[in-house]
């Protein structure tokens, strides 16, 4: 049954739409939470002002999120470690993370929650960490977004839909913060979809005008509260154009299924065996032990690490179609698809021209016990000579350990490893990684 734009939008709000019931939970819980904190900071005899922030705080949530972020503002003179102190009592059962600087996060009355400290600054000029620059877009977006949380709760879910929501670097797509600028520089849901559709590399959006700083990035959106900076540093240019067509296949065929595309279930054996029949390729796999800390540092390394490892592949003469990383539970994987993983024994090393007697002279020290050669093909030196390494898994097994992988990444490779190749894959049972293997064989974008 086809539906029209305005039909799909009120069903998705009537299943993204917080009920009355879940926002006077999320007040009375985050309120609550606000008043130990502050008690036992008066307590411990430290001036602090906890706050609820981020989405939860304006009404912009969807559904089934949970997540409370409540910042613990100190004043500049203080120190951000007695906050901390505080957050370790008030939550009790918790976990201690580290984006810039430490933060508690905590399972308190049915509530994934963020304590976080930051300084209490006056100005956002005046910064002087990351995160005490929150309290400011909470102020901003609570004075400015009223009216249109609807057309924010449309965009998330859009987005998430379609894969690019998340500022996390494992995604590499839309912040909530920047997908609620978006709302109010375009005006709605729909008007946010035409306007992206149209989108090139470096488009630039300053809601107050008063960015001067010069970006690079393939979106610049000037940040209303601090004009040096860009809130849309963290997206790709992969995921900017991914929204893009998305927006524009769906205003062309609106789709429910743009906001709730069916899940890829994992493969199963038989299905994993007829992909690898199907694409007649060679993947190999290198799985090890993911190092112990934040997704944010990790998957840079990992695709640092990725990069490493294809130009050893294509450095000795091996081809590549596509490579991917991932994690499952406390596993990280990285998968090189080989479009060539077997080489002859005999190399072909092409020299300089004949005439150069200097450059001759060396390359022919370089070379001295070629299987043919030298010989002059097309006016150069030539010699054919025996490579080291015939299979791309050989020459990943002995030269894994030899790369710069990454301080946390050379240790657990170091620690342990194992490479999989082709149907070997099949030993791994794990669900988790038979999704991402599911969705690295699809790799098709939703675009209706």
């Amino acid at each position: 049954m086809q539906h029209s734009l305005s039909e799909i939008q009120e069903v998705v709000l009537s299943q993204v739409r917080p009920k009355p019931a879940d926002r006077t939970r999320i007040e009375k819980t985050s309120t609550a939470i606000i008043t130990r904190v502050e008690k036992l900071a008066s307590e411990h005899g430290l001036h602090l002002q906890a706050m609820l922030v981020g989405s939860a705080a304006r009404g912009t949530w969807l559904s089934g999120d949970h997540d409370l972020d409540i910042f613990l503002a100190v004043p500049p003179e203080e120190d951000l470690a007695a906050a901390l102190d505080i957050a370790r009592i008030a939550a009790q059962d918790y976990e201690e993370k580290y984006a810039e600087h430490a933060y508690i996060h905590a399972r308190m009355d049915g509530f994934e929650v963020d304590l976080v400290p930051c300084y209490l600054v006056d100005d956002a000029a005046h910064l002087k960490s990351a995160v005490d620059r929150t309290p400011f877009h909470t102020r901003y977006l609570s004075r400015k977004i009223t009216g249109k949380e609807d057309d924010v709760l449309l965009l998330k879910q859009f987005m998430k839909g379609v894969n690019v929501y998340g500022s996390e670097l494992k995604v590499g797509g839309f912040s909530g913060y920047l997908t609620e600028l978006l709302v109010l520089c375009y005006g709605s849901f729909v008007e946010v979809l035409q306007a992206a559709s149209s989108w090139r590399p470096g488009k630039r959006l300053d809601l107050e005008g008063h960015g001067a700083g010069k970006h690079s990035d393939p979106l610049i959106v000037i940040d209303p509260v601090d004009p040096k900076r860009n809130v849309a540093a963290a997206l790709t240019l992969d995921k900017m154009l991914q929204f893009a067509v998305a927006a524009r296949s769906f205003l062309a065929g609106p789709k429910l299924d743009f906001f709730f595309p069916q899940p890829l279930p994992p493969l199963s054996d038989e299905e994993l065996i007829a992909e690898l029949d199907c694409r007649a390729t060679m993947p190999i796999l290198l799985e090890f032990s993911a190092p112990d800390v934040v997704e944010d540092v990790l998957y840079p390394q990992l695709r640092k690490a990725e990069s490493s490892i294809k130009a050893l592949l294509e450095r000795n003469g091996f081809c590549l179609l596509r490579s991917d990383v991932s994690t499952y539970r406390d596993r990280a994987v990285m998968l090189f698809e080989m479009q060539v993983w077997q080489l002859s024994k005999a190399s072909r090393r092409e020299g300089p021209p004949a005439w150069e007697a200097e450059h001759t002279a060396r390359f022919l020290a370089a070379h001295p016990s070629p299987l043919s050669g030298p010989y002059i093909c097309d006016g150069k030196m030539v010699v054919e000579e025996a490579r080291q390494y015939t299979s791309a898994r050989e020459l990943l097994s002995c030269q894994i350990e030899n790369l710069s992988l990454g301080k946390h990444l050379c240790a657990s490779i170091r620690e342990g490893h194992n490479i999989y190749v082709g149907q070997e894959l099949l030993g791994i049972k794990d669900d988790g990684f038979r999704s991402f293997l599911a969705h690295y064989f699809c790799a098709k974008l939703h675009i209706g």
